[in-house]
């Protein structure tokens, strides 16, 4: 008896010895290193984990938005992502470019469509996309933002926005006023806000790249009434100068200014700060892209459903739609050891699926670029007032993303104009300047 008592203690030291022993090894795979499993158990299942690397900017609610779908898709793919920030602005196009260069990129890029992907070298640095069984889902009108030398790179991150005028409703119900039709009928609604002592039209200069919007989401008005602009700009065959429809833009710029409708401080004021006046009813009109929305939704929940949008009016009442924008893509790196699992994630990305996720961190700013993706009836107000637009056909794409050329310096040009330095003709003309170093940097016939 004493003999069995003694056997039997030996063998459960021993299977317990052995369990720990498996608990051991448990631990030491899973606080490893994601895909490490060479201390794993026999029985251990599944595939590796596999790691991929995304460089994206943070402003509004792509990031959140991302980071969403990429926390379902470890869970569905196996695939981890390790987000990797880079500030906004020519600080963040700079460190993409640099990151090319020295063969530093990430393995996935979440970054601009239209002119300032054309400047990245897209053939040389991102993998093709235009045989992917999902490319079918992308809308044409996207595709052709994302594409070079006749091949596709990019697949949408988000939804399209429209650059327009961002009004108070709240306000403008409280003086009388409607939307207008006309660029007169605009600024006889700014005579009787400014008369009722708030700001007309909201500037916010201290943010630069706002300085722009009169000039860029007036394009709609050009395509209308100059057909061939985009072809014959692209060649150097029309200028902004010489194109009357195009110098409005400038002329816009100016007449704000000149009528005192602007905010004192408009110079000092930046475009959070803008948004704010927006939201409070201080400030009535604001020309602005409706990715402000988001911003607003976050800093002003209970004042959102308070503002609209509609389009930087043309002289001709017939003549009134969008300029849109069209979304961000994610373009997967040429040089990226994981291109296949990238892939994985793009395509789960545009899916049903992958979209339903990305929506509940990122409101819409627009319609969608993906075909059987709808703007959800929970869409902001303002959003939802844009889509009889979009349903008309009165929609044109911004020109950055129809022509690779824009200049460099278009934003400090208008602020000169927006503050009476310089004269509308004189600010176009030094704009058409602008643009040929990039034109002839993109060796573009004619220049």
């Amino acid at each position: 008896m004493k003999r069995k008592q003694i056997v039997a203690f030996i063998t459960c030291a021993a299977l317990l010895s052995t369990a720990a022993a498996g608990c051991s090894q448990g631990q030491t795979t899973g606080g490893g290193a994601p895909g490490d499993n060479k201390t794993a158990p026999a029985d251990s299942k599944g595939p590796e984990l596999k790691t991929l690397t995304l460089l994206t900017g943070t402003t509004g609610t792509a990031y959140p938005a991302l980071q969403a779908v990429a926390a379902e898709a470890e869970k569905k793919l196996n695939l981890k992502i390790k987000f990797d920030v880079k500030p906004d602005g020519t600080e963040g196009d700079n460190l993409v470019k640099t990151r090319l260069a020295t063969g530093e990129m990430s393995d996935i890029l979440y970054y601009n469509s239209g002119s300032l992907f054309q400047a990245l070298n897209p053939e040389e640095n991102f993998v093709d996309l235009t045989k992917e069984p999902y490319m079918d889902k992308l809308l044409d009108s996207f595709k052709v933002t994302v594409s070079s030398g006749g091949k596709v790179f990019g697949v949408p991150g988000g939804s399209s926005n429209v650059g327009g005028i961002l009004y108070n409703k709240r306000v403008y119900k409280e003086l009388g006023l409607t939307v207008p039709k006309t660029w007169s009928e605009f600024i006889a609604n700014s005579d009787k806000i400014k008369a009722a002592g708030k700001t007309a039209v909201i500037g916010s200069y201290k943010t630069t790249w706002t300085s722009q919007l009169y000039v860029l989401a007036n394009h709609y008005n050009v395509q209308a009434q100059n057909p061939n602009f985009v072809k014959d700009y692209t060649e150097n065959k029309a200028k902004y100068a010489t194109t009357p429809a195009a110098l409005r833009g400038f002329e816009m710029t100016a007449e704000t200014f000149n009528k005192g409708y602007m905010n004192k401080d408009f110079l000092a004021t930046t475009y959070d700060g803008a948004l704010k006046m927006l939201a409070e009813g201080s400030g009535v009109q604001y020309p602005m892209l409706t990715h402000a929305v988001d911003a607003l939704a976050q800093n002003f929940p209970d004042k959102v459903n308070d503002i609209g949008v509609f389009p930087v009016p043309s002289d001709n009442p017939s003549i009134n739609g969008f300029t849109v924008w069209l979304p961000n893509a994610l373009y997967i790196n040429k040089k990226s050891k994981n291109a296949d699992a990238a892939k994985k994630f793009l395509e789960f990305l545009v899916s049903s699926e992958g979209m339903k996720i990305y929506m509940t961190k990122s409101k819409a700013n627009g319609p969608y670029v993906i075909k059987g993706i709808n703007v959800p009836d929970d869409a902001y107000e303002g959003i939802k007032e844009m889509q009889s637009y979009f349903d008309a056909g009165k929609t044109a794409p911004a020109l950055e993303f129809v022509s690779p050329v824009k200049g460099p310096n278009l934003e400090s040009l208008l602020i000169e104009v927006g503050t009476g330095q310089k004269s509308p003709a004189d600010g176009a003309s030094d704009y058409d300047k602008d643009v040929r170093k990039q034109a002839q940097q993109l060796n573009l016939p004619g220049w």
